[in-house]
């Protein structure tokens, strides 16, 4: 499985490498692997929801319900 970085990924989903931390650290980002002081993500993970906005606020309720 290839893996990218903090840096990689905040520059793919328009973030930055702070909010990739905390998603990586909270569990939100599946496959996240942390090797010593590194998060490592897969290249095909997708960008967890943004619950701060409405929309996101919507989807992230509507996922919770589901589980």
């Amino acid at each position: 499985m290839d893996y990218m970085t903090l840096k990689e990924a905040s520059k793919i989903w328009g973030v930055t490498p702070r909010w990739i931390n905390y998603y990586c650290s909270s569990g939100r980002i599946l496959g996240a692997i942390k090797m010593g002081t590194i998060w490592l993500i897969p290249k095909n993970a997708e960008k967890p929801i943004d619950g701060r906005t409405k929309q996101g606020r919507k989807l992230k309720n509507a996922e919770d319900t589901l589980c």
